[in-house]
């Protein structure tokens, strides 16, 4: 009886390079091939977790501030007697045990919540990301967003000719965090043409992290020669 193969951290997803390339009409124009440097990684689910989990973090905003004894206004004067008076002893109100008085242990704007994120962390869960979103089929590709002027119609047509071509009906019916757009370019047109849809949020390929890549089901990446020839270059960067 042979012993199964057991699966390594080091070997390289499986997964088709092959990929098929829309139009905007969601028709077949082409074939393109992934690069394995991007998308034939192991999932990392650790490092994953560990970037994405840190850039949440990082943007977090600390608004919330309490004020302690010392910052509270008034309660400059005892408020009775130290003896005779049959009730307990208090120096000030501003104590936290009375009403409008101190915070003990609150929480304060000045507490740091953001978290160093290493570049090759960075770099290599992002690949990750990608490899597990090709194995699992959530990667589209289109030849390019053309838009002469911004237009929810032209945009809200296109999406669905592109979830009928590629099969991916998720694309328009699932109401939150459907697609993530990745344009190969600043393209304002495009850009305020997708702005009206809250399942759909557009980004510049330059600009893609492991955060809102694994936030949406489907990547769409425009153009996808220019696009991954960035990826690839950010991936080398030191």
């Amino acid at each position: 009886m042979t012993t199964p193969k057991k699966t390594t951290k080091k070997e390289k997803v499986a997964v088709s390079l092959e990929m098929p390339v829309f139009s905007m009409d969601g028709a077949k124009v082409g074939t393109f091939t992934l690069p394995e440097s991007l998308f034939t990684a192991p999932w990392r689910a650790d490092l994953v977790h560990q970037v994405t989990t840190a850039m949440q973090a990082n943007a977090r905003q600390n608004r919330a501030n309490t004020k302690d004894r010392s910052e509270v206004s008034g309660g400059g004067k005892k408020p009775w007697a130290q003896k005779g008076t049959g009730q307990a002893r208090h120096s000030s109100t501003r104590s936290p045990i009375w009403r409008h008085g101190g915070v003990t242990f609150g929480p304060r704007s000045e507490r740091d919540y953001s978290e160093k994120i290493n570049k090759k962390m960075r770099t290599q869960a992002l690949i990750s990301v990608l490899s597990r979103k090709a194995k699992d089929g959530e990667i589209i590709l289109v030849d390019k967003f053309a838009f002469a002027e911004p237009k929810a119609k032209v945009a809200k047509l296109a999406l669905g000719k592109l979830a009928e071509g590629a099969s991916a009906t998720y694309l328009v019916s699932k109401k939150k965090n459907a697609a993530l757009l990745a344009l190969a370019s600043y393209d304002l047109n495009a850009i305020k043409s997708f702005s009206n849809f809250g399942n759909v949020m557009t980004e510049e390929v330059r600009n893609l992290n492991p955060l809102n890549v694994m936030t949406a089901k489907y990547l769409v990446i425009e153009k996808p020669e220019e696009s991954f020839a960035a990826l690839i270059a950010r991936a080398k960067a030191k």
